[in-house]
């Protein structure tokens, strides 16, 4: 999996924007604050900026050819002494940057390439620290990893206070209880416990996701591998796209968090600067402004049939350099425009620091360092949170069609990770998967089918925070099977460490986990490429199905559609990027979108990478957002972009 490039400010200079005019003077409550006169492929602006010089001649030994071997599996790499990981920048995490997500390294030396443009906004560089707690700080990391293999069949053990497996969230009754119809059963059993095998057997199986979310398979899956049964999204009969509208980079002093967006059947949602826009989604004409009393620090990605979601902010705009804290979270209404409720969640005498959100039916649930919350998302009504006497705490939550806890017992270097789907109202376990000891960190990729990613022994050494996924049957807490995915082979990757959730460009769907390969030669010069392979959830295998990116560009899934696969192409320097939809035994791919492929578009749009922008698709229109603003140093830089197809 390969690391960024140098983050934004190291861009060279651009001059000039494109597309439809962004510096009117200000309109009423229907009008755009940029107002829009779309543009068409032929229309935007000419580029004023330095022209692609020709590519150079092909160094002597530079291989053309894909190479053998991408997408499937390999003997995992030899065990390495295991070094303590430190905490990814999540989301406006300001630390020195080191080889990791979201931080470049020193590229390797290699042959001279054609300019490529440089990346803008949509993936991090060092960033103020929203989740910097004024009042408790954060526990320190301890030194010795323990990292290791899942080994033989976990053992269910009786629920006891404090620990996974034991009710409700915040149930002691209900927990004491179980632990007596345990301790009789125990008795009346002849004192013995039978162990339920949960996988774990030792097997190397081949793979390695995102979840489905809204339009995708509602929780049923559609095991027939991969057909075209209740896809929404229609083929046009003119792919080629325009840009619909473009909202400009917010001007700030500091790098400011702008997580999250949301597509509706009648607005599309943007969060700004301490503000959340809603737009027309097809005109960008600004339906409603919902402002916050500070900057957004992270956001769930779901949204109820009712259109609501949720966000977690900061109570105040922070001075300079420095924040107010990530305390407060707050359920919105997309359709309205309004924040129907804002909470804090106590820990003790201290007011947690919120390091996650998600939605699942009707919950809002909220991670952090101390412990979980959640709240009904209509009245704001508390479910559960965390209790100070606790040994384990919920780290971070899954959302969408299921609720998942990524559950934390012990201490750093001997901690233990419990995977529990619970019910969403009570906060009652409904299943346990035990990961083996040593675990540090796990990413949710999807709730339905549950799918999760860990970086076991720390062997993913690019930062990407994926080393094997775990299939397991969240009915009964059994590990269906587990996928190696090699760094050097597959891409995607999890911010597994605070934003238990964040895993992108892999999706889970269909019974299938669809994984992109790492980006190898192309056919052409200097040319790069990937596929999309597909393994059975239920066996680990791959099923034969592949799509190749094409000569230049490269894969990447999004979100399940029905049956079928939707996926981004970023484009090569000369292109304009595409969306396809990929499904059928075949898994041949069908081109939905396909974006301008003039110089200022294209430059615009390559700014937003797959890795960190925000990308939606839906109703034939392609969204792309940046997750952090920034003054602007060099040309145009842009907040979102959104194209339509013509036809």
């Amino acid at each position: 999996m390969t690391q960024p490039p140098p983050p934004p400010p190291n861009q060279p200079p651009q001059q000039g924007g494109f597309g439809p005019p962004q510096d009117q003077p200000p309109a009423g409550p229907e009008t755009p604050a940029n107002p829009v006169t779309p543009a068409t492929p032929e229309t935007p602006a000419a580029p004023q900026g330095p022209a692609t010089p020709p590519a150079p001649p092909t160094p002597p030994g530079l291989q053309k050819g894909p190479q053998p071997g991408y997408g499937y599996p390999q003997q995992p790499p030899a065990a390495q002494a295991p070094q303590p990981p430190q905490p990814q920048p999540g989301y406006g995490y300001p630390q020195a940057p080191q080889p990791g997500y979201g931080f470049p390294q020193a590229p390797p030396a290699q042959a001279p390439q054609p300019p490529q443009p440089q990346p803008g906004y949509g993936y991090p560089g060092a960033q103020p620290n929203p989740y910097a707690q004024p009042t408790q700080p954060m526990g320190p990391y301890g030194q010795q990893p323990g990292y290791g293999y899942p080994g033989g069949p976990t053992v269910p053990m009786p629920a006891q206070p404090g620990q996974p497996g034991g009710g409700g969230r915040n149930n002691t009754a209900m927990v004491i209880i179980v632990a007596a119809v345990v301790a009789i059963a125990l008795i009346v059993g002849g004192g013995i416990w039978y162990a339920k095998s949960s996988g774990g057997d030792g097997k190397k199986d081949e793979t390695a996701s995102s979840s489905g979310g809204k339009g995708g398979t509602n929780g049923k899956d559609d095991t027939s591998g991969g057909t075209s049964s209740g896809s929404k999204e229609k083929v046009p009969s003119d792919p080629a796209s325009k840009l619909l509208f473009q909202v400009d980079m917010p001007q700030t002093k500091d790098t400011v968090v702008t997580s999250g967006s949301w597509l509706t059947n009648s607005v599309y949602a943007k969060s700004g600067v301490a503000e959340i826009v809603g737009y027309n989604p097809a005109a960008g004409t600004k339906m409603w402004t919902l402002k916050l009393p500070g900057p957004v620090c992270t956001a769930s990605k779901h949204v109820t049939e009712d259109n609501k979601t949720a966000v977690v902010f900061q109570p105040k705009m922070p001075k300079k350099g420095s924040s107010e804290g990530c305390s407060q979270v707050a359920a919105i209404d997309l359709d309205k425009g309004t924040r129907i409720w804002t909470k804090t969640v106590k820990n003790g005498d201290y007011t947690a620091n919120l390091q996650n959100v998600t939605v699942s039916q009707h919950t809002v649930a909220v991670g952090s360092s101390n412990g979980g919350a959640a709240f009904d998302i209509g009245t704001g009504k508390v479910l559960w949170q965390p209790k100070p006497e606790d040994t384990c705490e919920d780290a971070g939550y899954g959302g969408g069609p299921k609720l998942v806890a990524v559950r934390k017992c012990g201490s750093y270097g001997e901690r233990q990770l419990h995977i529990q789907t619970i019910d969403p109202t009570s906060g009652k376990v409904i299943s346990d998967y035990k990961m083996t000891a040593g675990i540090e960190y796990a990413g949710i990729v999807s709730t339905d089918p549950l799918v999760v990613a860990a970086d076991v022994g720390d062997s993913a050494d690019d930062g990407s925070g994926i080393s094997d996924y775990f299939s397991i049957d969240n009915k009964t807490g059994k590990l269906l099977t587990r996928i190696s995915a090699p760094s050097d082979t597959y891409s995607g990757r999890c911010d597994s460490i605070t934003r238990v959730e964040d895993c992108r460009e892999v999706v889970a769907g269909n019974g299938r986990l669809y994984v992109p390969t790492e980006e190898h030669d192309g056919d052409g010069d200097y040319s790069k490429t990937n596929e999309i392979v597909v393994f059975d959830l239920a066996t680990g295998k791959q099923t034969g199905q592949r799509a190749e990116a094409g000569d230049g560009y490269t894969l990447s899934p999004l979100r399940m559609d029905g049956g079928n696969l939707i996926a981004y192409k970023h484009p090569p320097y000369n292109k304009g990027g595409q969306i396809v939809t990929l499904g059928g035994p075949s898994f041949k791919a069908t081109t939905l979108l396909e974006n301008p492929a003039t110089e200022d578009v294209r430059r615009a749009e390559t700014t937003m990478l797959p890795e960190y922008a925000e990308i939606l698709y839906g109703q034939g229109r392609l969204y792309m957002s940046a997750v952090y603003a920034h003054k602007t140093t060099y040309g145009k830089e842009y907040l979102l972009l959104a194209f339509g197809a013509g036809g």
